[in-house]
């Protein structure tokens, strides 16, 4: 049987379930191909969303119109705001969430998505003509055509798991590997390798002391990813109102491994599939295992461990910190060496596992395949591991697929519009030799891509590409206008050193010797305009005519006053790199012959062939003397 659609994504994880959600919204024809309907958006790892950068990824999904920040804030029993000691580039938003209510908040979000349908199935066979995707073939016999396809498949691509020495294919705990899609794409002359990541140990809460461990709370206030609540598809606004009381706020709990713990696991690495030779591919090296911990770091006498809740109904627990895929009894063994532990029970033993994965330098930054055309790829298939760093692609991805269809051009994200632009430009134009992670240190332009103002940057830009609608648009207006507002209030307001000097000192900042624009006294580390404001009637006079969204305004209007120097000095950096950007190279070079570069710079952009003079850039191996070349050679 044959059936025809616009976009097919093949798989129904974090990046799968944005790419389907994102082309049917645009008005794509869309089918979503997943194994199990019930592991819909599967958090495979820790039941957690966000985190350093990786918050600011998912604040950009919500604002172009992704669903992730939604779902998360309707399944949260945790919410923490991080790095809230450091300046606002650092701070990211995380929420733990219960599991199963998010698998089943995404579904009913693609359940209920217009122009989408779903089919439980596996794919076996891409299929193209003339280096063109044209369709799949399922291991059920069914064939569906499509003008694009996105593949998802995460760590499914013949999936080999390891505990101990026991091996056992699989693309996750208990569910099947995906065999032979793999090589019915890399047959076409894609690069395809392997790469290797884990996961801990689950743990039954009734076994625990929990009085022998810290306690870790969340948040009290500001507990949400997405900017816009009311923009939620009516399931998930449902879902919220049904269990918005029934979710309680959950903590997390910390413990320590001790030097009998290590001499156990020390004991044990001779059956290690990391050290007798069993895996041969690379693992994260951010997110290492225990026993590399303990060969990487011999001396430390303790690794610090958190044990998170996998949701309101369940006793089973996450160890974060305890990867390992080291034979069952040693993991039990070792870890009953913690006081907290002494009497573990598990539902499950960490494990790792291997996975086939695309090089990504084979892509465009629309990320379709630069081999096949109409072939978009996302997630961990690109080499990249996280939850959000898949959804941002799966985005990306879902967007151009559909706009590949109607021949429109493709959404390109720059370096100073999004971390999602970051990942991307990393990859396409970097590769990858390790899993790759998103951190805030990948971004030049850190200042500019804030967790607070990613709707700033980015719902324009949604709303262009038909996902954000008209009323977050117009939502964001206000916003905007609001902030702009308070920056041109404190700009005009002057502050007299006898209404402010008694608080000043009780703030621990130094008094004023003469007046000055309240603009300038923001400007101050101690100060905050709710601080200040008791001494400033008209100031609160001013801010209680907020009435919506009025903490979430004032603390932008804050950043804004507070590091407009960083701010322009970053927006004038972007723009000399734009520069470059417009500067476009593909197809005007014969590297080959180019003697005045380096060696390795002509390897590297014959290899890369990037389409404009930034990208070559930030090429490894492309030196700046080569990019000068270049300039010189087309008259610049």
């Amino acid at each position: 049987m044959e059936l025809n659609y616009d976009v097919i994504v093949i798989g129904a994880g974090h990046a799968g379930c944005e790419a389907a959600h994102a082309a049917a919204q645009i008005g794509a024809r869309t089918l979503l191909i997943t194994m199990d309907m019930n592991k819909i958006a599967q958090m495979s790892c820790n039941p957690a969303v966000g985190g350093i950068a990786k918050g600011q990824i998912v604040r950009e999904i919500d604002a172009l119109g992704g669903a992730m920040g939604h779902v998360t804030d309707a399944t949260s029993i945790q919410f923490r705001m991080l790095n809230r000691s450091k300046g606002p580039a650092m701070w990211s938003p995380r929420a733990q969430c219960d599991r199963a209510k998010f698998i089943w908040a995404w579904r009913e979000v693609l359940e209920n998505t217009p122009n989408l349908h779903i089919w439980q199935d596996q794919v076996r066979r891409l299929l193209t003509k003339d280096k063109v995707a044209i369709g799949v073939e399922t291991y059920l016999g069914m064939t569906f055509k499509a003008k694009s396809i996105v593949l998802t498949a995460g760590t499914f691509l013949n999936g080999l798991m390891h505990i101990g020495r026991v091996q056992l294919p699989g693309g996750r705990c208990a569910e099947p590997p995906s065999l032979e899609l793999s090589e019915s794409i890399a047959q076409h002359g894609l690069r395809v390798a392997r790469m290797k990541t884990g996961t801990p140990v689950r743990i039954d809460a009734r076994s625990v002391d929990f009085s022998l461990m810290t306690e870790q709370p969340g948040d009290t206030e500001g507990r949400r990813f997405s900017y816009y609540e009311e923009e939620a598809s009516p399931a998930l606004q449902a879902r919220a109102q049904r269990e918005s009381c029934s979710l309680p706020q959950l903590p997390c709990w910390i413990t320590y491994t001790n030097e009998a713990v290590h001499e156990r696991l020390r004991a044990g690495l001779p059956d290690s599939p990391l050290y007798n030779g069993q895996i041969q591919s690379i693992g994260p090296r951010y997110c290492p295992s225990i026993e590399t911990k303990l060969v990487t770091f011999p001396d430390k006498d303790q690794h610090q461990l958190f044990l998170e809740p996998e949701g309101t109904n369940t006793q089973e627990y996450y160890l974060n910190g305890f990867s390992s895929s080291l034979p069952i009894n040693v993991q039990i063994e070792a870890l009953r060496l913690i006081p907290a532990f002494r009497n573990l029970e598990i539902y499950r033993p960490g494990y790792a596992i291997e996975y086939d994965f695309f090089d990504p330098t084979q892509l465009h930054h629309s990320l379709e395949s630069r081999i096949i055309s109409g072939l978009y790829l996302a997630g961990q298939v690109n080499g990249t591991t996280g939850y959000e760093e898949a959804a941002g692609q799966g985005l990306v991805a879902g967007i151009n697929a559909a706009r590949h269809c109607t021949n429109q051009e493709p959404l390109v994200l720059k370096r100073d519009e999004a971390y999602i632009g970051v990942l991307i430009d990393d990859l396409v134009c970097k590769g990858v030799d390790e899993p790759y992670r998103m951190f805030t240190s990948r971004a030049e332009y850190r200042i500019l891509l804030r967790q607070d103002n990613a709707d700033a940057r980015l719902t324009r830009t949604g709303f262009d590409m038909g996902l954000a609608s008209s009323g977050r648009l117009h939502g964001f207006e206000k916003k905007e206008a609001a902030v702009q507002r308070i920056i041109d209030f404190a700009d005009g307001y002057s502050v007299k050193m006898q209404d402010v000097n008694a608080l000043l000192e009780q703030l621990g900042t130094a008094p004023l010797t003469r007046g000055c624009k309240l603009m300038e006294l923001l400007g101050r580390p101690q100060l905050t305009i709710d601080a200040i404001s008791p001494a400033l009637p008209r100031l609160r006079e001013f801010l209680d005519k907020i009435q919506e969204r009025r903490s979430e305004i004032v603390e932008e209007a804050e950043i804004q006053i507070k590091y407009s120097g960083y701010i322009q000095r970053e927006v004038e950096q972007a723009e000399k790199m734009h520069r470059l950007e417009n500067i476009r190279i593909r197809g005007r070079f014969d590297y080959s012959t180019l003697q005045s570069i380096s060696t390795e710079g002509r390897q590297k952009l014959i290899s890369h062939d990037p389409e404009t003079l930034a990208q070559a850039s930030r090429i490894p191996g492309v030196s700046p003397s080569d990019i000068n070349v270049l300039l010189v050679l087309l008259g610049r």
